[in-house]
């Protein structure tokens, strides 16, 4: 397989409101990822992943696009992101635009022309049905954001569909106008010089026709995946639009966000053959113990514990599954979910080891990383101290439900700020000033007030969490670690231990995922060459026993005797 630039990428997630503020707003603007671009290049990423710039009404934090051409005055100008893309090449790094594909803001002025009336050219660029009998909902689907997916519009006598909030009404991939028009926005970027593109939600790009009814009690409104998720026609939609973008650059890198994506459909949109994205995220990888939770209440907004066993088989499938064309993406969190060391980890006693042992878990597996700003130094959740604090629909109708059944409210506030949205969203810690070196004024989202874990503390201290992602990402991007083989070795559920193969070296990577000591027994250790490239702390090998701490993770590599 010819070797690809992307190949070796090491993804650097920029979620810009929380980034880095330079005009004393509270808001995270581009001025201040370019004045950030020297700290993301000594982490050791060299492609960032900017999360949407574009004109917005910022309903739903940018995804929510209204001028799909024009800067948003929150973040800056064309002029600052020019400068942007223009520095970012300078220091050797890629950058990728996440681009809406399957809606736009009720504010986009196709929307605006489509709702003038049903003659008009821009009415087929999105998705109506008539009513059923009686003015009812045209059919009982339910949107990811709560509520039915058809909402009625303005003035005439029709209902539009929208996946997400309802003010982001679904664009009509059949039309083949709304194909170009969309390849028309990515060329223009790719002509500012964009690297690539993260394809937001594209696995819905295809809808059942007829929009039938799901099984579902009588006036319930449900989930109804299986006719907007992963239909027939994704792959060629994204395929052709990847083919025509190819021809203008040749070298481009896509990024698809394929949430419910299992291991076929994975390989499918991330397959060479056939030319649609190169790499795609999926939220399969984290199998999750939901035995503990209220059936009354919102499943989304209950703390869950990871199901280890299931985890292990998981990620093995995918290692498997997409070994021949560059393994999966690798990742931990995103500006979706709840940051990974308070997810996954230990924000109390072994905040330090548990982080680390995650990012060696994670990483040196086969496939892309993508960090999240901020995990490099253990940021955790945002934490608020308020009910107040929750404002979006799901999390008021949690605390509703929860203070109607009976919960304290310690406990309601201890779900929601481990699962809300905003829980990664708390502002980037810079250093031991106020609002963390963010801004000179209190940040949109919030911030946690952790000197310790700040850039500014972490680079001054060699067995830093930041230190170790930079040890860490320098070995990811050897040839071990990126074509090396994967094996994942049989162990107790607390471990996760796998062998990397390349050429005449093996390298063994042992995480402990327990709060307890665990051994790792290996006869190797006394017959052959070893190195031990990486550990945390507190860590033992001694003879052909390796005892890791409470999450500890150890790196071994050793060499083959040749003959």
């Amino acid at each position: 397989m010819e070797e690809k630039w992307w190949q070796q990428a090491v993804v650097y997630q920029v979620y810009p409101g929380s980034f880095q503020d330079t005009n004393h707003d509270g808001i995270g603007d581009v001025r201040g990822l370019i004045e950030r671009l020297k700290y993301i290049q000594s982490l050791g990423a060299n492609v960032i992943w900017l999360n949407p710039i574009f004109q917005s009404p910022q309903v739903d934090n940018g995804y929510d696009v209204s001028d799909y051409y024009t800067i948003d005055p929150l973040y800056g100008t064309m002029e600052d992101v020019e400068e942007l893309l223009d520095k970012a090449h300078n220091l050797g790094l890629k950058v990728i635009f996440d681009l809406v594909l399957n809606h736009t803001s009720r504010e986009h002025h196709w929307f605006q022309e489509a709702i003038k009336g049903r003659d008009n050219p821009y009415r087929d660029f999105y998705i109506w049905s008539d009513p059923k009998p009686g003015n009812q909902l045209p059919n009982n689907w339910a949107s990811f954001f709560g509520g039915s997916v058809w909402e009625k519009e303005p003035s005439g006598d029709q209902y539009y569909f929208h996946l997400f909030d309802k003010t982001m009404p679904d664009l009509n991939w059949e039309n083949e106008r709304v194909q170009q028009e969309v390849v028309n926005i990515a060329d223009y970027w790719l002509e500012k010089g964009v690297d690539g593109f993260r394809l937001d939600a594209f696995i819905h790009l295809d809808k059942a026709k007829g929009f039938p009814d799901v099984q579902a009690k009588e006036g319930e409104i449900v989930l109804a995946e299986e006719y907007y998720s992963n239909l027939e026609k994704v792959t060629d939609y994204i395929a052709e639009m990847a083919k025509t973008l190819r021809r203008k650059k040749e070298d481009i890198f896509i990024l698809g966000e394929a949430a419910s994506a299992d291991v076929q459909k994975a390989r499918e949109y991330s397959d060479p053959a056939n030319g649609a994205c190169d790499t795609v995220v999926t939220f399969r990888f984290f199998p999750m113990d939901e035995s503990q939770k209220d059936p009354r209440l919102p499943a989304d907004i209950q703390i869950e514990k990871l199901d280890i066993p299931a985890f292990k088989k998981t990620m093995s499938e995918f290692q498997e599954g997409l070994s021949d064309i560059g393994g999966p993406t690798l990742y931990w969190n995103n500006h979706d979910m709840a940051r990974m060391v308070s997810r996954f980890g230990s924000t109390e006693k072994e905040r330090d080891n548990s982080t680390k042992m995650l990012a060696t878990l994670m990483y040196l597996q086969k496939g892309i990383p993508v960090l999240l700003n901020g995990e490099e130094i253990g940021m955790k959740n945002l934490e608020r101290d308020s009910l107040d604090d929750f404002k979006k629909m799901k999390e008021t109708y949690f605390i509703e439900k929860a203070q109607s059944l009976g919960y304290s409210d310690e406990f309601i506030m201890e779900q929601l700020n481990a699962r809300s949205i905003n829980a990664s969203r708390g502002v980037m810690q810079w250093d031991t000033g106020e609002y963390a070196g963010f801004s000179t004024t209190q940040p949109w989202s919030g911030v946690n007030d952790e000197p310790k874990y700040t850039v500014e503390m972490q680079e001054q201290d060699e067995t830093s969490i930041l230190n170790y992602y930079k040890k860490l990402l320098k070995y990811k991007k050897t040839p071990l670690f990126t074509k090396g083989e994967f094996k994942l070795l049989e162990t107790n559920h607390h471990l996760y231990c796998y062998e990397r193969s390349y050429a005449d070296f093996t390298a063994l990577v042992c995480c402990n995922f327990s709060d307890h000591e665990q051994v790792v027994m290996d006869t190797r250790l006394t017959k052959l060459p070893y190195t031990t490239i990486l550990q945390n702390d507190h860590n033992k090998i001694e003879a052909d026993r390796i005892t890791l701490a409470p999450y500890g993770a150890a790196v071994l590599v050793f060499e083959e005797e040749t003959h």
